[in-house]
């Protein structure tokens, strides 16, 4: 789980077909003197397994399911792109973005990039805009972002100079692809409800296969 505050950014150095897998190994300043293999990184917003790190700390390895290539944009990726690189939280941390557990909704399109004062608005285009709302929290590559603004399928965030900075979202063009997680508590409280209607209700057993128990 993370909390969409990008860490550092990275670079892909090489990917190579490994049994129906994608192998990455990326490049990065992010300090990875904790990290062991097995230990989860979102990188733009997908969590993946690590599989190595380099001796000198400068970099680390990554297998990408066929799930994850489907769903999102590593799979368009080539040797010497930037992406935004988050470790898996500490419980014991302060939460300053939103609870990102790393998976992927849907590949959204970049339709606004604008100067807005010293930051930019930006404009997203996604498969649905059920589960955003305004002032709700969205992931953006891996970013934690706020909604500004929802128009259908659309919507609006602003991004402020510090984050627009860290993170290269800025950079993005009209059309760019970039990866959409929707808040999980939106998407839960839909379930619920589904179940609700069709008479299943919210009982012990429930909550137990979902992971509230």
């Amino acid at each position: 789980m993370f909390t969409g505050i990008v860490e550092a950014r990275g670079k892909i150095r090489a990917m190579e077909p490994v049994g129906g897998f994608l192998r990455l190994s990326l490049a990065t300043e992010m300090d990875l003197s904790n990290v062991k293999v097995g230990d989860s990184i979102s990188v733009d917003g997908a969590c993946l397994t690590v599989i190595e790190v380099d001796r000198d700390g400068r970099g680390f390895g990554a297998d990408v399911s066929p799930e994850t290539m489907r769903v999102t944009t590593l799979r368009g990726m080539r040797p010497g792109d930037d992406v935004n690189l988050e470790l898996a939280m500490r419980l014991d941390a302060r939460l300053g973005g939103h609870l990102v557990l790393g998976h992927v909704d849907c590949v959204g399109r970049v339709v606004d990039n604008r100067r807005s004062g010293n930051g930019r608005l930006m404009g997203f285009q996604v498969d649905s805009g059920r589960y955003l709302i305004e002032k709700g929290s969205v992931a953006v590559d891996g970013v934690s972002l706020t909604v500004n603004e929802v128009r259908e399928n659309r919507f609006w965030v602003m991004i402020i100079p510090h984050t627009g900075m860290v993170t290269g979202l800025i950079g993005k063009k009209i059309g760019d692809p970039v990866n959409i997680e929707y808040d999980m508590i939106g998407k839960y409280v839909e379930k619920f409800l589904l179940m609700r209607d069709t008479g299943s209700g919210v009982t012990k057993k429930t909550l137990r296969e979902h992971g509230f128990m």
